[in-house]
């Protein structure tokens, strides 16, 4: 991916490196540390955002303090990609949203942080992978989620670093849509089963999106390069919830699956990345995923 030497954005959160102050210290969300153990271990092996699981005391805006550290140069460069990236997604719903919809396009806010912060979503570790939270607009990122994703997941390359970003982006296109609200609204009122399904198709559209986003910024920036497109729908096909569940040693079980299969997963980017269009992505009147 061509991204040295471009715009970054200035909606970039940096809590990396600073240490947390107030916050009970026995748990999260009224979770005892047991629980809290559990909850992550989930969100780790199965690639579920478990921080509404996490939810209560430990949330609300973060407390930090000064810096503890100086970043390292690997760091650096990981801000500057997370902050190239995001530029990119600015640029490219920006103009997307003005064509297909006439609408203008709000751009979220994406915070970096290292081992464990908070969000109005709940608390957010390593372990709960990166998610995006709608009560504050903002998508929550621990870069080290590129070495999980490289060394223990088997998605390589800075495409498909690329591609995380841009799928919690997605998530706030689709709250600006108000497609997210109104999916979790009638997901809170569902039986588990139905809730899960649910989840599959805003993940799916997610994906989709993302693919949206892929298409453009070839288009705007030529910023691929061969292989990229390839990176992508791999990590697409590592993060899917059978391919997550066989790794961890268990058996796929659908009625669980919240992210979608890898196959479903890899195919909506690849919707996305052909047809370019929103209406296209509508994962939610699909007869078949």
């Amino acid at each position: 991916m061509r991204w040295q030497g471009r715009r970054g954005s200035s909606n970039i959160e940096d809590r990396r490196g600073r240490s947390r102050s107030g916050g009970a210290s026995g748990g999260v969300g009224g979770l005892g540390i047991g629980g809290l153990l559990v909850v992550l271990a989930v969100g780790y092996f199965f690639g579920i955002d478990v921080s509404p699981l996490l939810q209560g005391g430990g949330g609300g805006t973060v407390q930090t303090s000064a810096p503890s550290r100086a970043p390292s140069a690997a760091e650096q460069q990981e801000a500057q990609f997370a902050s190239v990236v995001l530029a990119d997604t600015e640029e490219v719903w920006a103009d997307v949203f003005r064509r297909q919809l006439g609408e203008a396009y709000r751009p979220p806010t994406l915070v970096l942080y290292s081992g464990v912060t908070s969000s109005p979503c709940g608390g957010a570790s390593g372990a709960t992978g990166p998610f995006y939270c709608p009560a504050d607009r903002k998508a929550y990122l621990d870069t080290a989620f590129f070495q999980t994703m490289e060394r223990q997941l088997g998605a390589r390359g800075d495409f498909a670093a690329a591609y995380v970003i841009a799928h919690e982006v997605a998530h706030h296109v689709q709250n600006e849509l108000g497609i997210l609200g109104q999916a979790n609204t009638i997901r809170a009122q569902s039986s588990e089963a139905r809730a899960n399904q649910i989840s599959v198709r805003i993940e799916l559209q997610a994906d989709c999106l993302s693919g949206i986003w892929a298409r453009e910024a070839q288009a705007q920036f030529g910023s691929l390069e061969r292989g990229d497109i390839e990176e992508a729908v791999n990590a697409a096909r590592q993060i899917g919830d059978d391919t997550l569940q066989r790794n961890a040693g268990r058996v796929p079980m659908p009625h669980t699956f919240t992210h979608g299969t890898s196959e479903q997963r890899a195919q909506w980017f690849a919707t996305g990345f052909r047809s370019g269009a929103i209406t296209d992505c509508d994962t939610f009147s699909a007869s078949r995923l």
